[in-house]
């Protein structure tokens, strides 16, 4: 059903673009760009909040023992390096498909 589905879906896609006269490249190029959009504004929104939460926590352990302000801060950074790699994947993905596709 699926199957059947997707072909009468990219059969009238298809149409459509050959009613309005956009050719497939450019068809390819606008869903590669709108996909590379959405890919860095998800990834950009899940590491943001993971490094904003790890901050907030570390401050707030911090307040609770601050002799252990060393210890702590160097762990905040290794868990922000860490969740900045899921910023860096979104990137990687967006550039390759504005520039490649």
């Amino acid at each position: 059903m699926d199957a059947v589905w997707a072909a009468e879906t990219a059969k009238q896609v298809q149409e459509t673009a050959q009613a309005s006269g956009i050719d497939s490249a450019t068809l390819i190029k606008v869903a590669a760009l709108l996909g590379a959009g959405f890919c860095m504004g998800v990834g950009a929104i899940g590491a943001a909040i993971g490094e904003g939460f790890i901050g907030g926590k570390t401050v707030e352990s911090m307040a609770r023992q601050p002799e252990l302000q060393g210890a702590l801060t160097r762990t905040m950074i290794l868990a922000d390096a860490i969740a900045e790699t899921t910023g860096v994947y979104s990137l990687i993905v967006a550039i390759v498909l504005i520039f490649v596709i």
